[in-house]
């Protein structure tokens, strides 16, 4: 029973950081990156969907993404969808498929990604620390009603804290290398 609460605090653990990656995916870097369109969907026949999903996503260039759709009767979904998503950019539709041009970004964008990088990283961090007082209190409670004894108490205690120190360097590590990726000019 306690390796299972030890299993799945390291799970919970790994999704948070897993969750975290994708979302700074979507933190706009300067360089065109498909992934910022992972959380835009369309109305394809009454059923929201992912464009990925019904569209081929390329990077022509380095500030462009090109967005060709499989049918294209959805170009002016696509478009349509792309707009309400508020990414910041403006979708221009050439009848085949839908074209983003990335403004260069400006140095304030820069600072505002970048504190966006932070918040998004402390809140994750937060989530971890939660993750780890879950483990523990239910550790306390065995040792409580004495399935556990004071010193395997401890020695998950132990086990829970390496496992939230390992997981917290490592979204340090991910906001580090995404806010260098930001302010590179």
């Amino acid at each position: 029973m306690p390796e299972k609460i030890l299993k799945e605090t390291e799970n919970k653990m790994k999704h948070t950081v897993d969750a975290l990656i994708k979302g700074f995916s979507a933190v706009r870097s300067g360089r065109a990156n498909p992934r910022m369109l992972e959380q835009v969907t369309v109305d394809y026949y009454g059923v929201e969907t992912p464009i990925s999903q019904i569209a081929s996503i390329s990077v022509p260039e380095a500030t462009q993404i090109y967005i060709k759709p499989y049918d294209k009767t959805q170009v002016s979904d696509i478009e349509k969808a792309i707009f309400g998503a508020n990414l910041g950019v403006t979708p221009s539709n050439d009848g085949v498929g839908v074209r983003l041009s990335l403004p260069p970004m400006s140095e304030e964008n820069r600072k505002n990604s970048a504190k966006q990088i932070h918040k998004m990283a402390e809140d994750d961090k937060v989530s971890i620390r939660n993750t780890r007082r879950d483990a523990i209190t239910q550790f306390k409670k065995m040792e409580k009603a004495s399935e556990i004894s004071e010193d395997d108490l401890r020695y998950y205690e132990d086990e829970v804290q390496e496992l939230t120190d390992k997981y917290i360097a490592k979204i340090d590590e991910l906001a580090k290398e995404k806010e260098k990726d930001i302010l590179h000019v």
